[in-house]
């Protein structure tokens, strides 16, 4: 059962996600918070698996905060982006902060229940269309910045670690793409994460997205 807390300050609009989320393929609501201090506050207590946030809270802490705190705070919670921002500003700061995914609040009902169990099961879940867009924007500064010294220091196969990382796969999911062990897999990530002086997923996909290795075709 994947334990979800919404913060959003609109009491109508977490309603209707409660009415539409919970025991929904394995999904329960277990708390609610209209800002984001007291949704971190929550979190702390209910120890969830994946917090549902929104970006503009007006009273309070705000999103982008808040999933900073929660982060720091709770490292191994999931932090989902439900917004109306269908903006790459706000992507790639929320990537920053150290969520696990962004999703717009006009998206089909599947393609929310799809991305709340993407990130419970550790994997990233990103907007495809404002994706592309990023990518674009940083392969622009990418043509005239310093060449990506570090990225060539990666091998071949590390480099595709890279990028399936990046667009979600597990590590058994790379494995069978690739046609090798579970535990190669996570040696090259290892090495990948050491080579370029990454921490997280999230640092890993906005890499990646900077170096031009996500295509969503």
């Amino acid at each position: 059962m994947i334990k979800l807390c919404i913060v959003d300050d609109h009491a109508v609009v977490r309603s209707g996600l409660v009415m539409l989320l919970n025991g929904k393929e394995g999904i329960e609501v277990v708390g609610e918070a209209s800002e984001g201090e007291e949704g971190i506050q929550l979190a702390m207590k209910l120890r969830p698996d994946v917090v549902l946030m929104d970006l503009s809270m007006p009273h309070g802490k705000d999103g982008l905060t808040a999933t900073k705190d929660l982060k720091q705070a709770m490292p191994e919670t999931a932090v989902l982006i439900l917004t109306m921002h269908d903006d790459d500003e706000y992507l790639f700061r929320a990537i920053h902060a150290g969520a696990s995914g962004y999703i717009l609040k006009s998206a089909p009902h599947d393609e929310l229940l799809a991305a709340i169990r993407s990130v419970a099961d550790g994997n990233a879940y990103l907007n495809p269309s404002a994706t592309k867009r990023l990518m674009r924007e940083y392969l622009d500064r990418l043509r005239h910045g310093d060449g990506g010294r570090t990225f060539e220091t990666l091998s071949d196969r590390e480099q595709e670690i890279v990028s399936l990382v990046a667009k979600g796969y597990s590590n058994k999911e790379i494995a069978e793409q690739l046609v090798i062990s579970v535990k190669t897999v996570e040696t090259h990530k290892a090495k990948v994460m050491e080579k370029l002086g990454l921490k997280t997923r999230p640092e890993l996909v906005k890499y990646a997205m900077k170096k031009g290795l996500l295509n969503f075709d």
